[in-house]
């Protein structure tokens, strides 16, 4: 009799186990689902500048974003390009095309998309034309509007610290910037180098060229020919390092350096593990502006239903923007400017705004 009802209660009992571990496995989900952000499918328009995929610079850094989008979130996605000597209707014209195909989010890349008057440009006549799409501008933050996030990076931060890597690798004190269009945006690549170089040897020499104007359409960002020549003139009058803010031009400073036996500064990816192997030896770092964490952060923040309209700074306290050290060329100097970089994030140091000569 005993047994029997000790058979009973160990049944019994176990039941009870399992309707609790099943009752506690529920919560546990419940809970899990609760804290999770819920996340939506997501299609996605992104339209380069000029250049497109494969500049091993800028449009390739948001290319990678939208690679891990793909990989990691449920998106689609459609990509078009900029071509050369196109209008701004033509800018226009591809944002409002990905809107008009239903695309939820169109990111435009680049400052070309701001055009020549923001409040009338490309970008602002998409936005008002589309209020339903959310739109992302990379390097743009002149467009204000309520479907519009401005992605914009702290490239006078990164600037001044391979200004300051390059003063402090200079065995002349001269030293060079080439910029690919005569922009706003540009002249802040150029404050925060000639200021980083300015900081740690005050004799410095920065001598600067821009390859093209607004006016022309800023072709200086694909012209690797054009840079190759304004570098090898800088290099034969006592430039010994030389950064380019040129996007794909930026091939052609590489090509000089190596030409000249002399240092060149890579932007936006770190283009020591883009370029050919025959060019890595003449790399010395690289300013890094993650734009493939903004473009991915941004189509992360819409298919959680998070959009926000307004500025994101990327900086270097947020690991926005960075140096490379690919090839361990600045290991003597990276406690230096590692030191730089925490008296930029306490404030201790204010770089100087950008010129508009």
């Amino acid at each position: 009799m005993l047994g029997r009802y000790a058979k009973r209660f160990a049944v019994s009992g176990t039941v009870a186990l399992v309707v609790l571990a099943a009752s506690a496995c529920g919560k546990a989900a419940a809970d899990q689902a609760t804290s999770a952000p819920t996340r939506r499918t997501v299609t996605v328009g992104l339209a380069y500048d000029i250049g497109g995929r494969g500049d091993k610079s800028f449009n390739d850094a948001a290319a990678a974003g939208l690679e891990r989008a793909k990989a990691s979130l449920d998106v689609q996605i459609k990509e078009l390009e900029a071509l050369q000597n196109e209008t701004e209707d033509d800018k226009y014209n591809r944002l409002k095309l990905l809107c008009d195909a239903g695309y939820q989010v169109v990111i435009a890349v680049g400052v070309v998309y701001a055009g020549a008057d923001p409040t009338t440009g490309p970008l602002a006549r998409a936005a008002h034309d589309c209020p339903k799409t959310r739109f992302g501008a990379v390097d743009i933050d002149n467009v204000k509007a309520p479907n519009v996030a401005n992605l914009v990076f702290a490239a006078d931060q990164g600037s001044f610290l391979v200004g300051a890597a390059a003063a402090l690798t200079s065995k002349t004190g001269r030293i060079g910037f080439v910029g690919g269009c005569d922009l706003p945006l540009i002249r802040q690549f150029e404050a925060g180098y000639a200021a980083g170089a300015k900081a740690v040897r005050a004799d410095a020499t920065v001598d600067v060229n821009y390859l093209s104007t607004p006016a022309n359409g800023c072709p200086g960002f694909i012209d690797p020919d054009g840079a190759q020549a304004v570098a090898s003139r800088m290099y034969a009058g006592g430039a010994d390092v030389v950064y380019q803010a040129a996007g794909g031009s930026g091939l052609g400073v590489f090509q000089a350096a190596k030409a000249s036996g002399k240092w060149a500064i890579g932007v936006d990816s770190d283009q020591y593990q883009l370029v050919t192997p025959d060019l890595r030896d003449v790399i010395l770092t690289s300013m890094i502006k993650r734009v493939d964490t903004a473009v991915y952060d941004f189509i992360k923040a819409v298919s959680e239903n998070k959009f926000k309209a307004g500025t994101v700074m990327f900086d270097l306290k947020s690991g926005g923007v960075e140096y490379a050290t690919s090839g361990g060329k600045l290991a003597d100097i990276k406690p230096r400017l590692d030191e730089l970089e925490k008296q930029i994030n306490s404030g201790k140091i204010v770089i100087p705004g950008a010129t508009t000569g």
